[in-house]
């Protein structure tokens, strides 16, 4: 059986070749399409997870691939890659470098290795279960923080909650310290390295999230849906993580229905 540690080396691989890709695009004049669920999408997107395919073919062909941008290929395999090719298309195609890319690996539809790559930073937050969690080679921790009064937290968008969801959120937030916006998966890196202490989304797709299991959990936090529940492929798009399980408690308490 392939071992957590050689499916994160993989894993790897795999961001040298999607941010080898990327830097070519950034900043230049792309036109980004809209796609059915009206998120944006460019050339640099889809190249840059046609390079991960590309890769993975030759170097572990019998895995599987679910990836944002054209879809899944023997996903019921022991093994299958979950691929954003940029988390935060809006954030590149505006020149901004706090976008990402996630590359996830699920085992038997476990989370077990993933990682948040910001290829014009050149950072690389990585972890494999039982392997511990790496900022460029080197191992982060969360921080303490266990009052929600002293909380970082950060969200996208304020925007991507609904109705009853932005109520809930705005509970959270004005319990805070300081609330963020505008990071995507940049944010969870930085709960991983102990800068910010509190990540609360919705409206998340599999490939948005399965790569920051692993990154948070082997920093030392934690990372559950709304109601404290384990992520995986079924799970609603509602993502709490945090760098403390009681400031993770408290968030939850505020966001019940």
């Amino acid at each position: 059986m392939e071992r957590n540690a050689d499916l994160l080396a993989l894993a790897h691989e795999l961001a040298d070749a999607s941010g080898a890709v990327i830097r070519r695009h950034f900043r230049t004049k792309l036109t980004a399409e809209i796609k059915a669920d009206n998120s944006p999408v460019t050339i640099a997107d889809r190249e840059a997870e046609q390079a991960i395919r590309a890769h993975l073919k030759s170097r572990a062909p019998g895995h599987g691939i679910v990836g944002e941008e054209f879809g899944a290929d023997r996903d019921g395999a022991e093994i299958v890659w979950v691929i954003d090719p940029i988390d935060g298309t809006k954030s590149f195609v505006t020149g901004k470098p706090l976008f990402g890319t996630l590359i996830g690996c699920v085992r038997n539809g476990q989370p077990v290795a993933g990682i948040i790559d910001q290829p014009i930073l050149y950072e690389r937050w990585a972890a494999a279960t039982g392997e511990g969690a790496t900022f460029n080679g080197k191992t982060v921790r969360t921080r303490p923080c266990a009052q929600l009064g002293d909380a970082m937290l950060y969200a996208t968008s304020p925007h991507m909650f609904h109705e009853r969801e932005f109520a809930a959120f705005e509970r959270v937030r004005k319990a805070v310290a300081w609330p963020n916006y505008g990071a995507d998966c940049y944010a969870y890196g930085l709960v991983a390295s102990g800068f910010a202490d509190l990540v609360v989304e919705a409206t998340l797709k599999f490939h948005d999230y399965c790569a920051l299991v692993p990154v948070i959990e082997e920093a030392g936090g934690i990372i559950t849906d709304w109601r404290g529940r384990a992520l995986d492929a079924g799970s609603d798009g509602r993502v709490v993580a945090a760098g403390d399980r009681a400031v993770h408690r408290a968030a939850l308490v505020l966001l019940a229905d």
